[in-house]
Order: C-alpha cells, then sequence, then structure tokens
C-alpha cells in the first residue's frame, strides 16, 4: 500500500526526510480543508435551507461582489513570497514585514472601491451595500495570512491549521446559533468577519509560540520593489481569474434575479467544495518543485507531471459520480426548492478537471518567471466567459452560466497555452497528462 502512494505523490519514490515533511504537511492540510468541507458544507445546506433561494442568492451576490476586489489585498504576494522565504530565509523579517504592509495597503484599498462600487450601483438596496461593506472589511484581516505564508515556506501549515481552524469552528457554533434563533441574514454576516478577525489573532500568536517575534518584521523599499515586480501580473491575473470565476453570480442577479444566483450559489458550492484538494497538494508540492528547478531539471519536470497527474485522475473521481448523483445531491442536502441547481451541477463538476491543471501548473509559471502569462490565460477565460454569459444567460440562466463556465476554463486553463512558444512546453505536459502518455 505504501509503495502505491509513493508512485502516486510528485515528490518522488523514496521518502526521505523532506519528503515526509511534505507528506506530514499534506496530512495537516487535508484534514484542515476537510474538517471546513464538511462542518461548513452542514453549516452552508443549513443555511441556504434557512434563508430560503432568494435571500441565499442575495448573500452569495454580495460575497462574490467583494470578491471581486479581492486581488487588491493579496495583490498576488503568496506565491512570490514563499519562493522568496525558500530562497532567501536569512531576511524572512524584512520579506515578511514588507508583505504584510503591502497587503495591509492592498486591503483598504480594496475596501474602499468595493464599498464605494456598489453604493454606486446599488444605493436604494441598503442591505446588498451593508453585506458589501461588511464582508469587504475581511481583507483588512487578510494581512495576517502573511505569517501563513512563513510556515507554507517551512512546510509547517500545521500551526497555520490550529490556529484558523479554532476561529472557524468558534464561528460556525455562532452560525449554528442564528439560525437557531432566527437571526437576520446581516448577522452571518458579522459572523464572518469575527472569524477572520479571530483568525488573525490566531495566527499572530501562534507565531509567538514558535518563538518569531512580529516586532522584528521590517518594511524593506527594495524587497517591495522586488515582491512587486515579480507579482503586479498576478494582480492583474488574480483578477481576471476571479472575474471568469464569479462573475457569473454577478452576471446572474443583474440579467435575472437573486433567486437564479441562489440556484447556481448551491450548485457552485458543492462543486468548488472540493478544490481545497490541488491547492493543498501543490501548496506542499511546490517548495520541492522550486528546489528541484534550482538543482535537477529532469527532477523539475518530472515532479511537474507526477503532480498533474495526480490531480487530474482526482478531478475525474470527483466530477463523475456528481454527475450522475446531482439530482439526488441537490434534494438530499438542499431540499426540493434547489433542484433546478441539479444540470448545473453536472455541467459545473467537469471544470474541476481544468481548475486542478491550472493549480498544477502554478508553481511552474512560477519558477520559470512566466506569470504575464498566467494572465494572459485568465484575461482569456475571463473574456470568453463575460461574452457566453451575455449569450447564454438570457437563454438558459443559470445553466448557460455553468457552460459559459466549463468552456471558459477549458480555454483559459489548456487550450490557450499551445498559442504561445514559452508556454507550449507545458500545453504539451497537460495534453500528455490528458492521454496519460508518460
Amino acid at each position: 500500500m505504501l509503495s502505491k502512494i509513493q508512485k502516486l505523490l510528485p515528490f518522488g519514490r523514496k521518502f526521505s526526510s523532506s519528503s515526509r515533511a511534505i507528506i506530514a504537511n499534506t496530512g495537516w492540510l487535508f484534514a484542515d480543508r476537510i474538517l471546513r468541507m464538511g462542518v461548513g458544507l452542514f453549516v452552508g445546506v443549513w443555511l441556504a435551507r434557512y434563508l430560503g433561494v432568494q435571500l441565499y442568492g442575495i448573500f452569495n451576490y454580495a460575497t462574490a461582489f467583494v470578491i471581486l476586489f479581492s486581488p487588491l489585498a493579496t495583490l498576488g504576494l503568496e506565491r512570490v513570497v514563499v519562493q522568496h522565504l525558500v530562497r532567501h530565509s536569512s531576511i524572512k523579517d524584512e520579506i515578511l514585514g514588507t508583505a504584510f504592509w503591502l497587503k495591509l495597503l492592498g486591503g483598504v484599498a480594496s475596501l474602499l472601491l468595493a464599498v464605494s462600487s456598489i453604493y454606486f450601483l446599488r444605493q436604494d438596496e441598503k442591505l446588498v451595500v451593508w453585506l458589501v461593506a461588511i464582508l469587504s472589511t475581511v481583507v483588512i484581516f487578510q494581512a495576517f495570512d502573511t505569517i501563513d505564508l512563513w510556515f507554507q515556506s517551512k512546510v509547517e501549515s500545521k500551526y497555520t491549521v490550529l490556529a484558523k481552524n479554532t476561529a472557524f469552528i468558534f464561528s460556525t457554533l455562532i452560525k449554528v446559533i442564528l439560525i437557531t434563533i432566527q437571526a437576520p441574514l446581516i448577522a452571518f454576516a458579522w459572523v464572518v468577519l469575527a472569524e477572520m478577525g479571530l483568525s488573525a489573532v490566531g495566527l499572530a500568536i501562534t507565531y509567538c509560540i514558535k518563538g518569531y517575534s512580529i516586532k522584528l518584521w521590517r518594511w524593506s523599499f527594495p524587497i517591495a520593489k522586488t515582491l512587486l515586480k515579480n507579482s503586479w501580473p498576478l494582480v492583474f491575473s488574480d483578477l481576471a481569474a476571479i472575474i471568469y470565476t464569479k462573475i457569473d453570480q454577478i452576471m446572474l442577479g443583474e440579467m435575472v434575479d437573486s433567486s437564479a444566483v441562489g440556484i447556481y450559489s448551491v450548485a457552485v458550492r458543492i462543486s468548488e467544495a472540493w478544490y481545497f484538494i490541488p491547492r493543498t497538494i501543490t501548496s506542499s508540492a511546490s517548495p520541492s518543485i522550486y528546489a528541484a528547478k534550482e538543482t535537477d531539471e529532469t527532477l523539475y519536470y518530472k515532479r511537474i507531471k507526477k503532480l498533474l497527474r495526480l490531480l487530474l485522475i482526482l478531478s475525474i473521481f470527483i466530477a463523475v459520480p456528481i454527475t450522475l448523483f446531482s439530482d439526488n445531491i441537490i434534494t438530499i442536502l438542499f431540499g426540493y426548492e434547489y433542484i433546478a441547481a441539479a444540470p448545473v451541477l453536472s455541467v459545473h463538476a467537469w471544470a474541476s478537471l481544468f481548475v486542478f491543471l491550472r493549480v498544477g501548473t502554478v508553481s511552474w509559471f512560477n519558477a520559470e518567471g512566466l506569470n504575464q502569462f498566467v494572465l494572459r490565460r485568465n484575461l482569456t477565460g475571463a473574456i470568453i466567459n463575460i461574452v457566453l454569459n451575455l449569450f447564454l444567460i438570457p437563454i438558459y440562466a443559470e445553466l448557460g452560466a455553468a457552460i459559459a463556465t466549463l468552456i471558459s476554463y477549458a480555454s483559459a486553463e489548456f487550450l490557450s497555452d499551445m498559442f504561445y512558444a514559452k508556454t507550449r512546453k507545458i500545453f504539451k505536459i497537460q495534453l500528455q497528462t490528458f492521454l496519460f502518455f508518460k
């Protein structure tokens, strides 16, 4: 059994000390995401049933609107900072301090832009404006996720898991209480904000317990310049990615109604519940891939191929049963009120193939210094998704949005790579993965 697991993992056949650390780290991250998926899905289903299609649609519209501005808060720093910490751990305090202040300033900009935009668009709908105002404040606390980047670089994500899950469990209990006492929708937005605040406090405490000090963090203009130089394509890339992953909910809200957003959202919730898998595996594999890039080109590509092969197999094992049993999944979880989400789920589930591969190829683009091509990928997807939504939503409503998403994912994350000489190599690797060639 152990040998079979070794062959599937993209880290080599033998369990070296670094491989054991990666596997243990992946285990912690999986435990985190499984807990969040299980508990989050249970409470999310309960919340969807409690709110009903329309109010649930309003809440998801506001959430999608806030996420649209989140790239300004993250500034594409996650992948860049981890890589710099792996290579230059001796100046970690300067890297972490600079990243923290960049993310904090970006968070403030994101908050102001989100609130002013929703007020301009829907100033007569006070509930929507307040939801966006509360939820967008979350990005301020996300600056403390800089601590998570340090633990990622050390392959010690268990500390982040423990800190964040404490806040998650607390907020989940509060949500259950709010549902029980039939609290208004706005109360659930405040709980989301409280969870992020508690997560920030938990990360800071964990960082100190491990013997580090936030007081040692320092701003460095040269490091800020270097980080932003490497990450700026990722800002626009993340924005484009969010547009073509979240714009469908916003367009449904504007072109149809909140109920359509509610129907579509439950399908997306189930389909995207599994997206933690490639992120978890890739976040643990990335340091190993970056290290191989520095020493052995053959090993570097071998690890990338194994990673993509594993992610594709997992995505297929997820998409097939979801497609076959979509009616049962929707009715059992959300009730007959949401049955229109079943065909949407059957289509949207297959987007996971391209999402899993996209996440898996991020390490290659980052290691090769080709983040500008990630931007091209995502811009392609955003444009295709918006155009298809304009044509398909008026005809097929939620199902049209799902079809548009699937086509845009396939176009952006796979097919677009064959049109550029510098990305054709990763396209061939992905094609070999689809065809199960070595």
